[in-house]
């Protein structure tokens, strides 16, 4: 099959050729008055007006589309390489251009510009990866504050996954760590309030296997042509993914701990596939700001769980993860959520960091 790279086509709204009913239709809507113009051939050949057009919302979804589309596809991304994607604001012609895409891939909850601007584009065939899998509520708070990520420490790990420390882990730990009042005024980002949904699947292979069939199939619903192929393709995506999880769950075993401390709460599906426990400065929420308390609290687990590193993300919270490691004479590391590549990542697509993030992990935990 025909895979594009992933890094190649990062943004629109950006000019390309339709076929005459298409530039017709174009016309009557809101992108008439700013025209389509032509455009030269892109990726491997041929031209990008052969190709189905498939906006994605950002990083996670753009690699689906373009690993599953292959040759068939023409891929473009809402977010630019080093944008925060939960920030993204839409323009009134970036709107108007999802309506004219042939199919939207994107995550609801994770954007909320997205969410209303698909809404309002009429786009006609959309993949909406949360409709592939289950999600869970996390709260919009960290462990201990705004109800947090205590479940995940415990009970939740009861939630269908085979974990060889899970269970185990929750009898020891489930209240062992006290719980401090969460001060006025720390609100999540808008993935929710209290009981959030998390919108990080991605990051746990197994449920982003789910998506990706999923995906497949809303390609050949849009491209019926060439339904076998996406078919395929999200096939031999899956089984990719199926070896990603394998290679998890082998090289975190014999570990010394499973308590791993992160910047932000994104790491919540990860863990409970594997029977890890997330701790997280911040929660759902990258750009919230940590109390006191819970400040006061990631020093107890750190000691009482022997945690030796503060994981930071390659593109935020490392002074606030610094400075926490700094205090406790902890290690620093960088745990990738893998919502975009750009320069500063540790490895070209979504394998390769996924990996690097293993490799991370195993040094925290102290697997053998």
């Amino acid at each position: 099959m025909g895979v594009m790279n992933a890094r190649r086509r990062p943004l629109i709204p950006r000019p390309r050729r339709r076929t005459a009913s298409r530039t017709a239709l174009a016309g009557a809507a809101a992108l008439g008055m700013l025209g389509l113009t032509a455009c030269g051939t892109e990726g491997t050949g041929g031209n990008a007006s052969d190709r189905v057009d498939v906006v994605a919302s950002f990083y996670p979804m753009q690699f689906l589309a373009e690993e599953i589309g292959g040759e068939h596809v023409s891929v473009s991304s809402l977010v630019e390489p080093g944008v925060e994607p939960h920030d993204l604001e839409l323009s009134p012609r970036q709107t108007a251009e999802l309506g004219e895409a042939d199919l939207v891939v994107y995550l609801k909850g994770f954007q909320p510009a997205v969410d209303k601007a698909i809404e309002l584009s009429g786009v006609e065939n959309v993949a909406e990866a949360t409709s592939y899998t289950e999600l869970e509520e996390r709260g919009s708070g960290h462990e201990g504050e705004a109800g947090g990520h205590s479940s995940g420490h415990g009970d939740e790990h009861g939630s269908g996954h085979e974990e060889e420390h899970g269970d185990e882990h929750g009898e020891e730990h489930g209240s062992g760590h006290e719980e401090e009042p969460a001060e006025e005024g720390h609100e999540g980002h808008d993935h929710g309030g209290e009981g959030a949904t998390d919108p990080h699947i991605w990051l746990d292979p197994v449920k982003y296997a789910e998506v990706a069939g999923g995906v497949g199939e809303a390609l050949a619903k849009a491209d019926p042509d060439h339904a076998d192929d996406y078919r395929k393709n999200a096939d031999a995506l899956a089984e990719k993914l199926r070896g990603l999880d394998a290679d998890f769950r082998e090289g975190l075993k014999n570990r010394r701990t499973d308590t791993f401390i992160t910047a932000h709460a994104a790491f919540g599906y990860l863990a409970d596939r594997y029977g890890l426990h997330e701790e997280s400065v911040a929660g759902l929420d990258p750009e919230s700001e940590p109390s006191g308390a819970r400040m006061k609290q990631l020093h107890r687990v750190a000691r009482e769980d022997d945690v030796d590193t503060v994981f930071f993300e390659a593109a935020a919270g490392e002074r606030t993860a610094k400075t926490l490691a700094d205090d406790l004479g902890l290690r620093t590391d960088v745990l990738d959520p893998v919502e975009g590549i750009t320069d500063a990542s540790r490895g070209d697509d979504y394998f390769e960091v996924m990996r690097s993030n293993l490799q991370a992990l195993r040094k925290a935990l102290g697997a053998r």
